[in-house]
């Protein structure tokens, strides 16, 4: 117990954050496709909003990493989450054919919320660059 005690809040934090990070990356990498699928929902401003979804999965996700208020990076990553959940995983509104798919990219990002949400309640844990 003693290595989970010192290593599970770090690996916690490193796992939460690995989607979040792989996926600005690979916004940056596919840019105009982020764009063109930010624009395909309706929203306004894709380019702007492409921009800020990579700040904040990158940024945000560094900061659970680090353990450099974390509590931030948390609730910053928990608003996009569900904001993404709603506006592009809604399973009651799309065709049948979709709709078990997108079901299941809306429980993923609400599990992930879960997780998100006791880095805000309980803070980064051991192994940190600061306490919150």
């Amino acid at each position: 117990m003693n290595v989970l005690n010192r290593y599970g809040s770090l690996t916690g934090r490193i796992l939460i954050a690995l989607i979040f990070i792989l996926s600005g990356f690979s916004k940056i990498a596919g840019f105009d496709g982020t764009v063109g699928y930010i624009a395909s929902q309706g929203l306004p401003t894709p380019q702007l909003l492409a921009i800020v979804a990579i700040i904040v999965e990158i940024g945000g996700g560094l900061m659970l990493v680090l353990g450099w208020r974390a509590r931030w990076g948390a609730v910053a990553l928990l608003v996009f989450t569900a904001l993404a959940a709603l506006l592009f995983h809604n399973f009651w509104s799309v065709p049948a054919d979709q709709a078990q798919i997108q079901m299941i990219m809306f429980m993923k990002n609400i599990s992930i919320m879960g997780g998100l949400l006791f880095v805000v309640v309980h803070g980064s844990g051991k192994l940190s660059l600061a306490k919150n």
